[in-house]
């Protein structure tokens, strides 16, 4: 006997579906805002900072970029309350899924972001800082007025890329129970016996937005080319 397909379960949960959505979302802006800001100042930190700092970050960004996500999550959201208590004598201080899962993430992403846009910053001719700098400009100024918009616009594809594999790896927050997209999707397919319906519709979500991510990343890089040419 063949599956009965229920399709129209997946019309009634559409709503709590939505807000799990919506949290993936979430998860994703602000995961992806804080990354590229820390991951900013980490990669002008390894660049331009003394050895010493710049091996500090170079050890930063080469643990989280080792250890596999979901154990950061899990060392964040477990291991953080203890260090809290101990630090403020509060027993009862606690860390909740949402603000775990950002920190895990910001953490382990601006490691990623790290990378890229020391690469971005790399990509600009080292001419640019000196031609900056012979108009009057300061070092600071040079980098935040000339190299980074040039090396920003070079790594826009590989920055996109890293957000499509953050988006995917936002679903690694059932570990804490945090109701993403895909959690609330398995909350729905067992609550009403639909687990099938619910993968599948999951898997088209996530088809379907990480197809538009890779679509925009070819159409710049053919804009890129297109331009040089």
């Amino acid at each position: 006997m063949g599956y009965d397909f229920d399709w129209v379960a997946l019309q009634r949960a559409w709503p709590y579906l939505l807000q799990g959505l919506q949290m993936t979302a979430l998860l994703v802006a602000a995961s992806m805002a804080a990354g590229i800001g820390l991951g900013t100042l980490l990669a002008i930190t390894r660049i331009f900072a003394p050895r010493p700092v710049a091996a500090l970050v170079a050890g930063y960004v080469n643990l989280f970029r080792s250890i596999p996500l979901i154990l950061t999550i899990l060392w964040i959201y477990f291991l953080m309350p203890v260090v809290l208590r101990a630090v403020t004598g509060d027993p009862n201080l606690g860390v909740g899924p949402i603000y775990a899962a950002l920190v895990a993430f910001v953490l382990a992403e601006s490691a990623y972001y790290c990378e890229i846009i020391r690469a971005g910053i790399g990509s600009v001719r080292a001419g640019q800082m000196q031609a900056a700098q012979s108009l009057g400009m300061s070092p600071g100024q040079a980098l935040r007025h000339v190299i980074l918009p040039q090396a920003f616009r070079n790594m826009t594809p590989s920055l996109i890329n890293q957000t499509i594999a953050l988006l995917k790896d936002t679903s690694l927050v059932y570990v804490i129970s945090l109701n993403d997209f895909l959690g609330a999707a398995s909350k729905v397919g067992q609550r009403d016996g639909r687990v099938v319906e619910v993968y599948i519709l999951v898997a088209v979500v996530y088809l379907v937005l990480c197809t538009a991510g890779a679509w925009w990343v070819g159409w710049l890089q053919r804009r890129k080319v297109a331009a040089a040419t």
